[in-house]
């Protein structure tokens, strides 16, 4: 797994508008039915991760567990997120390849 790679990618589509953060926006953007990719940070609390995989289930959405709150913060220029959802295909199908 290329680390840096897909940070870079995570901050790329941020940069085009593609990521949400933080637990209340990310669930607003999967139930409108746009988001294509959940990246929830390997150090997030129990909760979080069940919530977010019962939502990737329920909407058959891909999941990952990728990083820390800290670095997944700081890529998209923000204090220290738990979760993030990309919007675009092309880049969720990247990201994935990559893992």
């Amino acid at each position: 797994m290329n680390e840096d790679r897909i940070y870079s990618l995570i901050a790329i589509a941020n940069k085009a508008g593609f990521v949400v953060c933080g637990e209340f926006k990310c669930l607003e953007k999967i139930r409108e039915g746009r988001g294509k990719l959940i990246v929830v940070a390997q150090d997030s609390g129990k909760n979080c991760k069940k919530k977010f995989t019962n939502k990737s289930e329920y909407y058959k959405l891909d999941y990952i567990e990728f990083g820390s709150k800290e670095n997944l913060g700081k890529i998209i220029g923000k204090d220290a997120k738990s979760v993030v959802v990309i919007s675009d295909e092309g880049l969720k199908n990247e990201i994935l390849r990559l893992i």
